[in-house]
Protein backbone atom coordinates (compact mmCIF):
# COMPACT_ATOMS: atom_id res chain seq x y z
CA UNK A 1 0.00 0.00 0.00
CA UNK A 2 1.28 3.36 -0.83
CA UNK A 3 -0.78 6.33 -0.27
CA UNK A 4 0.35 9.77 -1.04
CA UNK A 5 -1.18 12.64 0.83
CA UNK A 6 1.03 15.26 0.13
CA UNK A 7 -1.95 17.58 -2.40
CA UNK A 8 -3.87 17.64 0.88
CA UNK A 9 -3.83 21.34 1.76
CA UNK A 10 -6.42 23.82 3.63
CA UNK A 11 -5.63 27.56 4.45
CA UNK A 12 -6.84 28.22 7.70
CA UNK A 13 -8.70 31.95 7.72
CA UNK A 14 -11.60 31.76 10.39
CA UNK A 15 -9.77 33.60 12.91
CA UNK A 16 -6.71 35.24 15.00
CA UNK A 17 -5.52 34.83 18.08
CA UNK A 18 -3.93 38.00 19.50
CA UNK A 19 -1.85 38.06 23.03
CA UNK A 20 -2.76 40.80 24.07
CA UNK A 21 -6.50 40.79 23.54
CA UNK A 22 -6.56 37.27 26.14
CA UNK A 23 -7.58 36.77 29.32
CA UNK A 24 -5.20 36.41 32.53
CA UNK A 25 -6.67 33.37 33.37
CA UNK A 26 -7.10 30.10 30.37
CA UNK A 27 -9.89 28.85 32.19
CA UNK A 28 -11.68 32.38 30.73
CA UNK A 29 -10.60 31.96 27.03
CA UNK A 30 -11.59 28.16 27.07
CA UNK A 31 -15.03 29.16 27.78
CA UNK A 32 -15.10 31.54 25.79
CA UNK A 33 -14.11 29.40 23.08
CA UNK A 34 -16.17 26.59 23.65
CA UNK A 35 -19.50 28.86 23.71
CA UNK A 36 -18.19 30.41 20.68
CA UNK A 37 -17.92 26.90 18.64
CA UNK A 38 -20.84 25.20 20.49
CA UNK A 39 -23.14 28.16 19.22
CA UNK A 40 -21.83 28.66 15.63
CA UNK A 41 -20.44 25.97 14.58
CA UNK A 42 -23.13 23.12 15.40
CA UNK A 43 -21.45 20.34 13.25
CA UNK A 44 -18.28 19.78 15.90
CA UNK A 45 -18.94 17.75 18.96
CA UNK A 46 -18.04 20.51 21.08
CA UNK A 47 -17.60 18.48 24.47
CA UNK A 48 -15.66 15.84 22.51
CA UNK A 49 -12.34 15.48 23.45
CA UNK A 50 -9.17 13.63 22.94
CA UNK A 51 -7.06 12.16 26.40
CA UNK A 52 -4.12 10.71 26.20
CA UNK A 53 -2.25 8.44 29.35
CA UNK A 54 0.64 6.53 29.57
CA UNK A 55 -0.12 3.10 29.31
CA UNK A 56 1.58 0.43 32.21
CA UNK A 57 3.01 -1.11 28.43
CA UNK A 58 4.63 2.50 28.26
CA UNK A 59 3.60 3.49 25.25
CA UNK A 60 1.48 6.76 24.99
CA UNK A 61 -2.45 6.20 24.20
CA UNK A 62 -5.05 8.08 22.71
CA UNK A 63 -8.85 7.77 23.16
CA UNK A 64 -12.20 10.33 22.86
CA UNK A 65 -14.08 10.71 25.46
CA UNK A 66 -16.93 13.48 26.39
CA UNK A 67 -16.01 16.61 28.66
CA UNK A 68 -19.11 16.77 31.19
CA UNK A 69 -18.21 20.05 33.02
CA UNK A 70 -15.83 22.47 33.72
CA UNK A 71 -14.35 25.17 36.75
CA UNK A 72 -11.78 26.96 37.34
CA UNK A 73 -10.54 24.14 38.98
CA UNK A 74 -10.28 21.83 35.98
CA UNK A 75 -12.25 19.20 33.52
CA UNK A 76 -14.53 16.47 34.37
CA UNK A 77 -15.30 13.08 32.83
CA UNK A 78 -16.91 9.68 33.63
CA UNK A 79 -15.33 6.37 32.64
CA UNK A 80 -14.89 2.78 34.49
CA UNK A 81 -11.87 2.63 36.53
CA UNK A 82 -10.68 -0.71 35.97
CA UNK A 83 -10.33 0.42 32.23
CA UNK A 84 -7.47 0.79 30.03
CA UNK A 85 -7.31 4.43 31.13
CA UNK A 86 -7.97 4.28 34.78
CA UNK A 87 -4.75 1.78 35.08
CA UNK A 88 -3.04 4.29 33.44
CA UNK A 89 -3.97 6.86 35.41
CA UNK A 90 -3.83 5.22 38.37
CA UNK A 91 -0.66 4.46 37.75
CA UNK A 92 0.48 7.71 36.36
CA UNK A 93 -1.89 10.58 36.68
CA UNK A 94 0.15 12.95 34.11
CA UNK A 95 -2.41 13.28 31.19
CA UNK A 96 -3.06 15.63 28.39
CA UNK A 97 -6.74 16.15 26.54
CA UNK A 98 -7.04 18.11 23.13
CA UNK A 99 -9.99 19.21 21.69
CA UNK A 100 -10.19 20.27 17.64
CA UNK A 101 -12.82 22.53 16.69
CA UNK A 102 -12.46 22.35 12.56
CA UNK A 103 -15.11 24.39 11.78
CA UNK A 104 -13.43 26.89 14.18
CA UNK A 105 -10.51 25.73 13.29
CA UNK A 106 -9.51 25.83 16.30
CA UNK A 107 -7.64 23.26 18.90
CA UNK A 108 -6.91 23.80 22.98
CA UNK A 109 -4.01 21.34 24.38
CA UNK A 110 -4.19 20.59 28.26
CA UNK A 111 -1.64 19.20 29.99
CA UNK A 112 -2.60 18.42 33.61
CA UNK A 113 -3.05 15.69 36.67
CA UNK A 114 -6.03 13.14 37.14
CA UNK A 115 -7.47 12.59 40.11
CA UNK A 116 -10.69 10.50 41.13
CA UNK A 117 -13.77 12.89 41.64
CA UNK A 118 -15.80 12.69 45.72
CA UNK A 119 -18.21 9.57 45.14
CA UNK A 120 -21.53 11.75 46.13
CA UNK A 121 -20.52 13.60 42.53
CA UNK A 122 -20.16 10.26 40.49
CA UNK A 123 -23.39 8.93 42.47
CA UNK A 124 -25.16 12.26 41.26
CA UNK A 125 -24.13 11.98 37.70
CA UNK A 126 -24.78 8.27 37.43
CA UNK A 127 -28.21 9.29 38.67
CA UNK A 128 -29.07 11.35 35.69
CA UNK A 129 -27.76 9.09 32.84
CA UNK A 130 -30.33 7.65 30.49
CA UNK A 131 -30.94 3.76 32.32
CA UNK A 132 -29.38 2.44 29.10
CA UNK A 133 -26.13 3.78 29.80
CA UNK A 134 -26.37 2.83 33.55
CA UNK A 135 -26.83 -0.89 32.36
CA UNK A 136 -24.13 -0.11 30.23
CA UNK A 137 -21.68 0.35 32.81
CA UNK A 138 -22.85 -2.73 34.89
CA UNK A 139 -22.67 -4.43 31.51
CA UNK A 140 -19.05 -4.10 29.99
CA UNK A 141 -15.57 -4.74 31.84
CA UNK A 142 -13.64 -1.96 29.88
CA UNK A 143 -11.13 -2.72 27.84
CA UNK A 144 -11.36 -6.58 28.15
CA UNK A 145 -11.31 -9.10 25.84
CA UNK A 146 -14.36 -10.91 24.79
CA UNK A 147 -15.54 -13.99 22.72
CA UNK A 148 -18.10 -12.05 20.72
CA UNK A 149 -20.62 -8.90 20.19
CA UNK A 150 -23.17 -11.79 20.86
CA UNK A 151 -21.64 -12.14 24.42
CA UNK A 152 -22.31 -8.40 25.35
CA UNK A 153 -25.63 -8.22 23.63
CA UNK A 154 -26.85 -11.46 25.77
CA UNK A 155 -25.40 -10.25 28.96
CA UNK A 156 -27.52 -7.19 28.79
CA UNK A 157 -30.31 -8.54 28.10
CA UNK A 158 -30.03 -10.69 30.92
CA UNK A 159 -29.21 -7.92 33.37
CA UNK A 160 -32.21 -5.99 31.97
CA UNK A 161 -34.49 -8.98 33.01
CA UNK A 162 -32.78 -9.03 36.42
CA UNK A 163 -33.47 -5.37 37.32
CA UNK A 164 -36.50 -4.64 35.36
CA UNK A 165 -38.52 -1.96 37.66
CA UNK A 166 -35.30 -1.70 40.17
CA UNK A 167 -32.92 1.44 40.79
CA UNK A 168 -30.06 1.03 39.06
CA UNK A 169 -27.13 2.15 41.89
CA UNK A 170 -23.68 3.52 40.61
CA UNK A 171 -20.99 -0.13 40.24
CA UNK A 172 -17.97 1.59 42.80
CA UNK A 173 -15.76 0.72 39.67
CA UNK A 174 -17.14 3.37 37.36
CA UNK A 175 -16.96 7.44 38.44
CA UNK A 176 -15.35 11.07 37.56
CA UNK A 177 -12.01 12.51 36.91
CA UNK A 178 -11.13 15.91 37.23
CA UNK A 179 -8.28 16.55 35.41
CA UNK A 180 -6.39 19.78 36.65
CA UNK A 181 -4.33 21.71 34.43
CA UNK A 182 -0.67 22.97 34.73
CA UNK A 183 -0.78 24.43 31.05
CA UNK A 184 -2.74 25.56 28.40
CA UNK A 185 -2.28 25.83 24.58
CA UNK A 186 -4.62 27.73 22.45
CA UNK A 187 -4.03 27.49 18.75
CA UNK A 188 -5.88 29.49 15.89
CA UNK A 189 -5.43 28.41 12.42
CA UNK A 190 -4.26 31.24 10.39
CA UNK A 191 -2.69 31.63 6.43
CA UNK A 192 0.20 30.17 5.31
CA UNK A 193 0.83 27.55 8.50
CA UNK A 194 1.64 31.03 10.70
CA UNK A 195 -0.83 29.67 13.09
CA UNK A 196 -1.75 31.23 16.24
CA UNK A 197 -0.59 29.53 19.58
CA UNK A 198 -0.62 31.42 22.70
CA UNK A 199 0.88 29.35 26.15
CA UNK A 200 -0.25 29.51 29.64
CA UNK A 201 1.71 28.05 32.49
CA UNK A 202 0.81 27.50 36.00
CA UNK A 203 3.20 29.44 38.38
CA UNK A 204 4.54 28.25 41.88
CA UNK A 205 2.46 31.56 43.05
CA UNK A 206 -0.96 29.67 41.33
CA UNK A 207 -0.60 32.85 38.64
CA UNK A 208 -1.04 32.11 34.74
CA UNK A 209 2.76 33.22 32.84
CA UNK A 210 1.22 33.31 29.12
CA UNK A 211 3.99 33.36 25.86
CA UNK A 212 3.17 33.36 22.17
CA UNK A 213 5.01 30.40 20.82
CA UNK A 214 6.25 30.56 17.45
CA UNK A 215 4.15 28.12 14.44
Amino acid sequence: MNTDLSNYRKSYEKGALLINETPENPMELFQKWFYEVDKFFVEDETNAMTISTIGLDGFPKNRVVLLKKYTFEGFIFYTNYNSEKGQAIANNPNVCLSFFWHGAERQVIIKGKAEKIAENLSDGYFESRPRGSQLGALVSNQSEIIESRDFIDKKLERLQQELEGKTISRPKHWGGYIVKPVEFEFWQGRPNRLHDRIQYKLQPDYNWCKNRLSP
